[in-house]
């Protein structure tokens, strides 16, 4: 699984952070976790808004700081597909 926190080094995004691998800690589940501060980047993504996060290249948050109980709904969908 590969997991992507968009952002340009704010306290939320270092959050959003923290929560992904909180989330992943409870899970169990393995994920490479790469933090994405480039613009440019970001911009592929058509996030406007960060934190974002997206996990298999499908954005699943954009300008907001989900829940650690949504991040691991999310890892576990993407984990069943």
């Amino acid at each position: 699984m590969d997991i992507k926190v968009l952002g340009m080094g704010c306290a939320r995004c270092r959050d959003l952070e923290q929560r992904v691998r909180k989330a992943l800690a409870e899970t169990g589940l393995a994920a490479d976790v790469e933090k994405v501060e480039d613009i440019q980047k970001i911009m592929t993504y058509r996030v406007m808004a960060t934190p974002g996060l997206v996990i298999n290249g499908t954005v699943k948050s954009a300008g907001r700081l989900p829940s650690v109980e949504d991040i691991k709904s999310w890892i576990k969908d993407e984990e069943n597909r």
